[in-house]
């Protein structure tokens, strides 16, 4: 009998043996370069989960993490923030953010790709990058590189100097871009351009303009930004290397990337095996409300609404004629409003808002009360309000904002307005209309039940995947074929032009002989 015990005692140990995580104890190296508070926040999400879990992080950051007490698994490597808006502003002649909002897609674009060129290389020069760079004995030190897939691929070069492998995360949703990073092809006709604020389902019209864009962007990354970031790998490397590996070359190392989206937020399309949407991980069960704000939602009767424009749109930046429409609207609604303000002394406030330069957003969304959300159109407060169930009354200035709006438009649990044109009755009549008509709520919950119900969260989807390429050393046979591919040959750009010589050169050759027999026809009868 005891020996019996014995027995079953030592399969429940190998049992539990089995459920554990072998991967616990990694090491990896953080390269979170890009200085956009908005961008932090999923990063600092993931940085705390994977410290939590037992991984040793080395965070390169322009924003420290200290006051979160993580203990010593986690080091910081902090870096200068490199201010960006200075020459965003001075590149789109804008005064505030808000000025964004007239910026083409073209300007856009020419923007971003500035902004991560720019960045890039102030990261690479500071000495605290330099010092990882220089480090000795560096191959066996990490067993993965953790960076962000946005326009700071110089960081990547730290993969390849350490020997590990890389595993991306994007802030975004996928992005058409990324189809020769994994090696495959997105259909263009029914997957619009992420700066283009189309659906799934375009017209003729839009479907051109997005393939217009797909394709200047993709001609940009050619012949402008990849060029300009290998030239400052050279600046930064090449003293230290003989041979500086080029950006595409450090994208091969990318073993997986974890993308920022998920259903009903993102729209069906092919994906590779190493791409892996993780949207929403950034979410947390809600905390208990400061006592202000609890007492202030608690007691709002007839309902309450949320507005935030993030944290690079700032609501105090709205012109003040712009203000006095949304302060008269408020002042005649039997809601309360909450309003993320920076500047808390704003005058002639109405007695049912309540305003304060920062606000816990996850956790306001989540109060029962909470009816409506005037929103940006950020994706990350896109995915709160639909986690949460809040119908979304959008407003949005640049980037991906535009796309984010019209799919919660297309979905039926979101309005649009735009601020430059917005007028008194515009706005009384959209909170009006997402208030009390009941469809907007029924729809929000709806893609709520889709963005919840999921085999894992986006956290533990990504803590997967993350320790399977570890555990797998990079996981090659993820990776598809397409990756290592010339141009030519992924977009089967040779096997056109063989299918059309086939055609045209037995055309060229008929028309030779029938031209020449008529010439021949000719001088017989002269």
């Amino acid at each position: 009998q005891q020996l019996k015990k014995g027995f079953k005692c030592l399969i429940l140990c190998l049992l539990a043996l089995l459920q554990l995580d072998f991967t616990s104890g990694a090491r990896i190296l953080a390269p979170f370069i890009f200085p956009a508070k908005s961008h932090f926040m999923m990063y600092n999400a993931l940085v705390k989960e994977l410290v939590q879990r037992g991984h040793q992080v080395t965070n390169v950051t322009p924003f420290s993490m200290s006051n979160e007490n993580l203990g010593g698994n986690y080091t910081e490597v902090l870096l200068p923030v490199y201010s960006f808006w200075s020459s965003v502003l001075k590149l789109t002649n804008a005064k505030s953010i808000m000025d964004m909002t007239d910026m083409s897609t073209e300007e856009m674009l020419k923007m971003v790709y500035i902004m991560g060129l720019e960045s890039t290389d102030f990261a690479l020069e500071q000495p605290e990058f330099q010092k990882l760079v220089h480090a000795k004995d560096k191959v066996g030190k990490y067993d993965l590189l953790l960076a962000e897939q946005f326009y700071n691929e110089g960081a990547y070069i730290l993969g390849h100097l350490y020997q590990i492998p890389i595993v991306t995360i994007t802030t975004s949703a996928y992005h058409n871009v990324y189809d020769s990073f994994v090696g495959t092809i997105t259909p263009w006709s029914y997957s619009p351009h992420l700066y283009k604020p189309y659906t799934e389902h375009m017209s003729l019209t839009q479907r051109i303009n997005s393939i217009y864009t797909c394709l200047l962007e993709e001609a940009i990354r050619a012949f402008w930004y990849y060029p300009k970031q290998d030239a400052i790998m050279r600046k930064h490397f090449s003293k230290i290397m003989p041979v500086v590996p080029t950006i595409k070359q450090l994208q091969r190392n990318v073993s997986a990337i974890l993308f920022n989206s998920y259903m009903p937020l993102e729209s069906p399309r092919p994906l590779a095996f190493n791409t892996i949407p993780v949207g929403g991980l950034h979410i947390k069960p809600p905390k208990a409300l400061p006592a202000n704000i609890k007492k202030f939602l608690d007691e709002a009767k007839h309902g309450a609404v949320y507005f935030s424009l993030g944290s690079q749109v700032r609501s105090a930046d709205l012109p003040p004629e712009k203000l006095e429409i949304f302060l008269k609207v408020f002042r005649g609604m039997k809601q309360r409003i909450l309003w993320k303000f920076e500047d808390e002394q704003l005058p002639n406030l109405p007695a049912n808002v309540m305003v304060q330069k920062w606000m816990p957003q996850n956790d306001i969304l989540a109060h029962p009360n909470v009816k409506v959300f005037i929103a940006h159109g950020g994706l990350f407060g896109t995915q709160e309000a639909v986690y949460h169930g809040v119908p979304v009354l959008g407003m949005p200035f640049y980037a991906d904002q535009y796309l984010n709006i019209e799919k919660g438009k297309n979905a039926g649990f979101t309005l649009g307005l735009d601020y430059r044109y917005i007028t008194e009755e515009q706005l009384r009549s959209s909170l009006t209309e997402l208030l009390e008509n009941p469809k907007y709520m029924a729809n929000m919950k709806r893609a709520s039940k889709v963005f919840r119900d999921r085999p894992l969260s986006g956290m533990d989807t990504a803590m997967y995947w993350i320790n399977y390429v570890i555990e797998h050393r990079g996981a090659p046979h993820m990776i598809a074929a397409g990756v290592d591919m010339p141009f030519y040959q992924f977009y089967m750009l040779d096997i056109v032009a063989i299918a059309l010589a086939l055609v045209l050169l037995p055309t060229l050759a008929l028309c030779l002989c029938c031209c020449k027999a008529s010439k021949n026809k000719k001088q017989k009868l002269h």
